[in-house]
């Protein structure tokens, strides 16, 4: 996809928020949506049992057929009326042969309501058999699912990925300590490694990594292509997370002011820099992370959600500059003249919590600057305070 189409794409789903921000939700910044875990299923579920497939009549016109297993295992069960040997007979032919192993999972009413057979290895049944229970603290948890992150068994590894997926990052950096720092740096630098996990891996590696993996993670960062890369926020994070303010020069030159690089590039080093401000606090002082941000109000096609995070930032510096971008033919956009109102709206409402105390500059700016638009573009500042929400 050409880098304007990216450009055009990734605002577009910004704001209308479907695509992810780092600072939007509760679970890992840089996973793709997280997917119910086996932990969970389980949890939700009235009587799971290991079955194995015994016989199957195939469909015939509008007959979908049966499937007839046999539990091997009852792994939990709300009531006593599930035993080894039992036979389960489900609508539907599922093709399989004699022994085959499937998880069953079903909710009671009342009957069993048997969900779909989830195929099952025995490593699988060992790994949801021993997985710790549901009301385990969440690092806890992750103690014992970063040991499958790569496993043989792809269930296995899909299943542990979605257990980091699905926990707030808060709770996978108490788990630091413990990661597999050889592994993981392998992880991002292999090719073979599924894309949609290297977000994941970036920031664990941010979090267990030395001075040897900086150098791993400035070279696949460098590695721009035409194709959108997934992951590269998360490794772009971790990079920061291990280098701070001397790499974030790097991101500035590579990824912020060089503009020949794919929008989705500079992108996802804007969701990075959204990361270390609202996770890694202190590890760059937030007037650093202001300025890289203030870089992109350079790319007209980044300029709304810039300004957004500037106001959320508390960044007035850029409100003389932002008044000349109102009036630029260049960002002569309705989205990003609303954006600039709405900065205004934001400034203006920073005042001091002390009645008694001076209006700052910045407030008293703010306030003449949306008189002036008022006066010259008073269909566009209502739009903008239609759908103005603050605090």
């Amino acid at each position: 996809m050409h880098c304007h189409a990216y450009s055009k794409l990734f605002v577009a789903l910004s704001a209308i928020g479907l695509l992810a921000d780092p600072t939007a939700g509760q679970a890992c910044p840089f996973c793709t949506a997280p997917s119910l875990t086996l932990s969970e299923q389980l949890e939700q579920s009235d009587a799971t049992v290991l079955v194995q497939w015994v016989e199957g009549k195939e469909p015939e016109n509008d007959d979908p057929g049966t499937t007839v297993y046999e539990v091997r295992e009852v792994i939990s069960s709300s009531q006593e009326d599930i035993k080894a040997g039992d036979r389960i007979t489900l609508a539907r032919y599922r093709s399989g042969q004699k022994g085959d192993l499937f998880l069953l999972t079903g909710t009671r009413d009342t009957v069993i309501d048997w969900g779909s057979p989830l195929e099952m290895t025995e490593a699988g049944y060992q790994y949801v058999v021993q997985s710790p229970s549901y009301d385990t603290p969440t690092s806890k948890r992750l103690e014992y699912f970063m040991r499958f992150l790569e496993h043989a068994d792809q269930m296995i590894a899909n299943d542990a990925y979605s257990e980091f997926a699905n926990a707030p990052y808060e709770d996978i950096t108490p788990v630091a300590d413990m990661l597999p720092r050889e592994k993981v740096s392998e992880w991002v630098r292999s090719n073979d490694t599924t894309p949609i996990r290297l977000g994941l891996y970036g920031l664990l590696l941010g979090l267990c990594g030395d001075d040897r993996d900086v150098v791993i993670m400035e070279k696949k960062i460098s590695e721009n292509g035409d194709d959108f890369r997934l992951g590269i926020d998360g490794i772009i994070s971790g990079y920061l997370l291990l280098t701070g303010a001397e790499g974030l020069d790097l991101i500035d030159e590579s990824k912020l002011a060089n503009k020949d690089v794919p929008f989705s590039e500079t992108y996802s080093a804007m969701q990075a820099l959204r990361f270390m401000w609202t996770y890694a606090e202190g590890r760059i002082e937030k007037k650093r992370l202001r300025q890289s941000m203030r870089i992109l109000l350079d790319r007209p096609d980044l300029a709304e959600l810039v300004i957004a995070d500037l106001a959320r930032w508390k960044d007035w510096s850029v409100r003389d500059h932002l008044m000349e971008l109102y009036h630029s033919e260049e960002y002569d956009v309705p989205a990003v003249k609303r954006a600039i109102v709405r900065y205004l709206l934001v400034c203006k409402k920073d005042k001091p919590k002390d009645e008694e105390a001076d209006t700052p500059e910045h407030v008293v700016a703010a306030g003449e600057y949306l008189a002036q638009l008022r006066k010259q573009d008073p269909k566009t500042v209502k739009e903008a305070e239609r759908f103005f929400f603050f605090n």
